[in-house]
């Protein structure tokens, strides 16, 4: 294992409104972290991993998420989501059981009806992949946890190391990915600097600097990542 899953990033061309919105949607807490960004504490205890971090941008959304949330629904259809500031995308036929929905900036997820041997929220975090086992497995080295595989040619990775839901599912698409993603994750180093990750085959795309105390990477299909070094013990 070479490091821990950390935390959400949502790119934004309003981080206050698309902040509410999660906040709502999570029944969590909205915090402006005063350089105009917010930051979405969706936790039990505040910040942790279930914290979601809406940072601003200047670019506008232009082509399908390839990196979205799974819901699931305290009831039987998604008004309160709808209330609350999302639309509709595509409605449960005869392919899908679900409800394809966007937040307030485009980005598109998924919501489930409710069932009896479930809680309401987050489930799993959906990536797109020209080669989903290649990619799971990958982060299973990077991350720990398992590699199942489901019906449908996805890969589940379930067990990684700080991952807050059910499952982490790798979706098979045909096209790659080409633009950056507007949603990323971030992951806590256990070594001091991110030479595994290279080694494992993460590509350095920025490195800490005035700006910034972190690295940037991406992984072999190019989906970006940010990576922290360990916090000083007490």
């Amino acid at each position: 294992m070479i490091a821990r899953f950390k935390d959400l990033c949502i790119d934004a061309a309003d981080p206050d409104r698309l902040g509410a919105f999660w906040a709502r949607v999570l029944d969590g807490s909205v915090v402006d972290t005063g350089d105009g960004d917010t930051r979405v504490d969706a936790g039990p205890d505040g910040v942790g991993p279930e914290s979601i971090w809406v940072n601003r941008v200047p670019e506008p959304r232009t082509v399908k998420t390839r990196v979205h949330l799974e819901l699931r629904l305290a009831g039987d259809d998604p008004a309160p989501l709808l209330a609350a500031g999302a639309r509709v995308v595509r409605e449960p036929d005869d392919e899908i059981e679900w409800w394809v929905l966007a937040d307030p900036d485009g980005n598109e997820f998924c919501a489930f009806a409710a069932r009896p041997d479930t809680s309401p929220g987050p489930m799993e975090l959906v990536v797109d992949t020209v080669e989903p086992q290649r990619l799971a497995e990958w982060w299973a080295g990077v991350l720990g946890g398992a590699v199942e595989m489901t019906g449908w040619d996805a890969a589940s990775l379930v067990g990684a190391a700080g991952f807050p839901w059910d499952e982490w599912v790798f979706n098979p698409v045909p096209e790659r990915k080409t633009v950056k993603n507007r949603m990323h994750w971030d992951v806590d180093l256990i070594d001091p600097e991110p030479t595994g990750l290279i080694r494992a085959g993460a590509t350095l795309l920025r490195e800490p600097d005035d700006a910034i105390s972190w690295w940037v990477l991406a992984d072999p299909e190019g989906n970006e990542f940010c990576a922290f070094a360990p916090r000083p013990t007490q």
